[in-house]
């Protein structure tokens, strides 16, 4: 009898349960992650859990999912997370599941910190994620306090500023206004176009040592590999895009990378243990695929699922539409039954006027007795109005008014001035391991199928393209200015402000990183 073991794998917003068998493979069980999920967009992710040296790691695919080296736990503990990041979320994110999951994740990064966030975008931030938690804004539903028990904020920028978490939401809630109109599944994306410009966003950092034993980070992303100085972890010294890199090898914990310039020398670092080599390695293949993935076109597959995805986005703004429409119409015969309330009570006080001067003549009562008949089925025409369409309701209306303008010109006794009344105006809505190994591990990169292409380098910020975002973190930069306490600035904020006083960002710092010729940059980084 084959043996079943209990599994829990929690993703970004839930937890699921299986039970699988001693046989199971990794494959399997990340296929029926993302089955239960509803995932296809499947190259972006993979399943961690933590090695029994206390080290997060990625659960091998091809490996049955017992034979490594995990914790021995019941349930087995895994995580579903984003282990790729894509170059641009607006252009290559599909599904919105997958949209959602990698906007939940990175939100965590930037709250837990582990992704840097100047306090001005972290508030913009934070309003996109209450509007899509939330949706519209509306005074009758989140009343104040509505915010509360949410986590908006990193606790950093908390403690930076002299505000109360009243003067918190108070701030939230006017961005969060401003974003009336858009769909949750679009604030999401919004949220992520505005964190990827960030330049923590998507860095896996590892500590490694150049051959003058310099200790240095080493950052594998989607666009290449980067070393950083160790108090810097925002500002990349040197860069090599994917597209310069032929070969990646270790043997123990010497690093090989083999450049495509065959003039240029090896670029050789060490790094502390075999399992973070290995980790090193896996990272770069596979940065390195989707890399030269996004620069051929779109596979059967991928085209489908643009397609699917584009006809769900309109279906979704057509029935989004059809609600504005009828919550409009609703409002339109409220207002109007309103109105005709109004002109009712106009008419009763007149005719109670008039009834008054005609008290005396016999003729006046008959005619109001007919009037008060009149009125009363005026009145249950009013009732009736919430189903009647409003140009039948109108016409009674003016025959009303125009037979009680009759019954008040009849003398005697001498009627009151004659009634004016306007049209009923119905306003518009708004429409708006083995530590020691000599084995040497390899991976051949593959890059004659494209033209160097690397037009990440002449990318613009998101602030840069939008007016609005560059606006709105203008004006939350000078509101955050009177509260911010400058003793308890960190070590990232004094870089990230260097930054913006030198008019630098992640894309300007990338063009920078990567000037001159391969075997300079080498050079380079062998003298650090």
């Amino acid at each position: 009898q084959i043996k079943t073991v209990n599994v829990r794998v929690t993703t970004m917003d839930a937890e699921l349960e299986f039970a699988i068998q001693s046989v199971t493979t990794g494959k399997q069980l990340f296929e029926q992650v993302v089955k239960t999920v509803g995932l296809r967009e499947v190259w972006y992710f993979g399943l961690q859990y933590m090695d029994n040296k206390g080290y997060l790691t990625w659960l091998k695919l091809e490996k049955k999912v017992l034979s490594q080296d995990m914790k021995r736990e019941n349930p087995l503990q895994f995580m579903f997370r984003a282990k790729y990041f894509p170059e641009d979320v607006a252009e290559e994110l599909i599904q919105d599941i997958t949209r959602k999951l990698f906007f939940l994740q990175v939100k965590d990064g930037i709250l837990s910190d582990n992704i840097y966030c100047p306090p001005e975008t972290a508030v913009l931030l934070a309003s996109y994620s209450v509007q899509a938690k939330f949706g519209d804004f509306s005074k009758e539903t989140h009343k104040a306090g509505y915010l509360t028990s949410e986590r908006l904020l990193p606790q950093r920028v908390l403690d930076q500023h002299k505000l109360s978490k009243e003067q918190w939401e108070e701030r939230i809630q006017v961005w969060h206004e401003e974003h009336r109109g858009m769909l949750k599944e679009d604030a999401m994306l919004e949220y992520l176009k505005i964190a990827q410009d960030l330049e923590m966003y998507g860095v896996n950092y590892f500590d490694i040592k150049n051959k003058k034993g310099t200790e240095l980070w080493l950052g594998v992303d989607a666009l290449g590999l980067n070393i950083y100085e160790k108090d810097d972890k925002l500002t990349p010294k040197i860069g090599f895009p994917w597209s310069e890199i032929r070969n990646i090898s270790f043997n123990d914990k010497k690093f090989v990378i083999k450049p495509i310039d065959k003039k240029a020398p090896d670029f050789v670092f060490y790094a502390p243990r075999l399992r973070i080599n290995k980790r090193i390695l896996q990272l770069c293949m596979g940065n390195h695929e989707l890399y030269m993935q996004r620069r051929k076109p779109d596979s059967i597959e991928v085209q489908q699922m643009k397609a699917q995805a584009r006809e769900e986005k309109h279906q979704r703004q057509l029935e989004r539409a059809m609600l504005e429409n009828e919550k409009k119409k609703r409002e339109n015969i409220e207002r109007e039954k309103e109105e005709m309330e109004r002109e009712k009570r106009e008419m009763m006080m007149r005719l109670s006027q008039f009834e008054e001067q005609a008290r005396k003549a016999q003729r006046g009562k008959v005619l109001i007795g007919s009037h008060y008949r009149r009125v009363n089925s005026y009145s249950a025409l009013v009732e009736e109005n919430k189903i009647r369409p409003a140009m039948e309701v109108q016409e009674d209306l003016l025959k009303t008014r125009e037979e009680l303008q009759l019954v008040m010109t009849v003398p005697p006794p001498p009627a009151p001035a004659m009634l004016m009344m306007e049209d009923v105006q119905v306003e518009e809505g708004e429409h708006d391991d083995h530590e020691e190994n000599t084995r040497t591990y390899s991976a051949e990169l593959l890059v004659e199928t494209i033209k160097d292409n690397r037009n990440e380098e002449e990318r613009l910020t998101e602030a840069e393209k939008n007016e609005r975002v560059q606006r709105q973190l203008m004006a939350l930069s000078s509101e955050l200015a009177d509260a911010r306490d400058d003793t308890k600035k960190t070590q990232n904020d004094i870089l990230h402000m260097e930054n913006m006083r030198a008019g630098r960002d992640k894309y300007k710092t990338l063009r920078q990183i990567r000037m001159g010729n391969t075997k300079q940059r080498i050079d380079e980084f062998e003298a650090l």
